[in-house]
């Protein structure tokens, strides 16, 4: 979540349900509104979603975007990039899809910052809709059955809307009621080596990753084998996005040995080129 951003539970959202953490199973009744602190302009009317409320408002100029991930020089071909795509977009909504640490949420505010849109993480707002402050604490009070209702209804309430840049949980998309949401928008599949994936998260810590924390052992040889258990199941879906961003492909590209010397700008870029490709290859046919 940008830091322009302000995300409150309404007040009264618990009234009647008693102890809203005993439920494992039930999907949370709760109302919650994402707001840019400036002049508001409406991005999607409010609707109903499982007994949820959903009002999103955002400032017309995105703001909270840190601007220093990328050089001067990066900064003229992201904006270049950004004019390209934009009149293909069609104030479609951008939705990113990876593996958990892949760079969804890095990646996704310099796109929302180049193309002019809000950015928002599908984690976070499911966090602040059931009142509880990490996803790993919601798998361990509830489930992940339940983590994952949540999730399909903020992706639901997020897909009618326009002019946003979504960074989606690792899983959001082992569920197909997921892409009949995010495919009224773009989709960009952020594809990571898992040996980089692993030493990442090992080097963090696996604490915040509720599917990797409950092994014992050497932190990167848990992360390699569980990501890697993660994507022989998703990587199908994976492959469903409309943009597929090898961070391999980037790398060889640019003379590089590993996708670890890569910048957050230079996976931007190549997820605007194949953002470009695919858009207007789509309008060639569909004229």
């Amino acid at each position: 979540m940008d830091a322009g951003v302000g995300l409150r539970a309404k007040p009264g959202a618990w009234a009647g349900l008693g102890n809203p953490r005993r439920s494992s199973t039930a999907r949370v009744p709760v109302r919650f509104e994402v707001e840019k602190f400036a002049q508001p302009l409406v991005l999607g009317s409010d609707r109903r979603s499982c007994g949820a409320k959903l009002k999103v408002s955002c400032s017309r100029k995105p703001a909270g975007i840190d601007k220093t991930y990328y050089s001067a020089d990066e900064a003229l071909v992201l904006k270049q990039k950004a004019e390209d795509v934009v009149p293909y977009l069609n104030d479609r909504c951008i939705y990113l899809v990876g593996m958990m640490g892949s760079g969804k949420t890095t990646v996704g505010k310099i796109l929302a910052e180049v193309l002019g849109y809000s950015f928002f993480d599908s984690d976070k707002l499911v966090e602040k809709a059931v009142g509880i402050s990490s996803v790993a604490e919601i798998f361990q009070l509830h489930s992940e059955a339940f983590f994952r209702d949540n999730e399909s209804e903020v992706l639901r309430d997020l897909s009618s809307m326009h002019r946003l840049v979504v960074a989606t949980g690792g899983g959001a998309v082992i569920r197909p009621i997921n892409w009949s949401y995010m495919k009224k928008g773009s989709t960009i599949w952020l594809d990571v080596p898992l040996d980089a994936l692993a030493r990442r998260i090992a080097a963090v810590g696996t604490a915040s990753r509720p599917l990797l924390h409950q092994e014992s052992g050497d932190p990167y040889a848990k992360a390699y084998a569980k990501l890697t258990a993660l994507f022989e199941q998703r990587m199908d879906s994976y492959a469903n996005a409309d943009a597929r961003v090898s961070l391999e492909h980037i790398a060889v590209k640019q003379g590089h040995s590993n996708v670890t010397t890569l910048t957050p700008s230079a996976i931007a870029i190549e997820a605007l080129l194949k953002m470009e490709s695919f858009l207007t290859e789509k309008a060639m046919i569909r004229n």
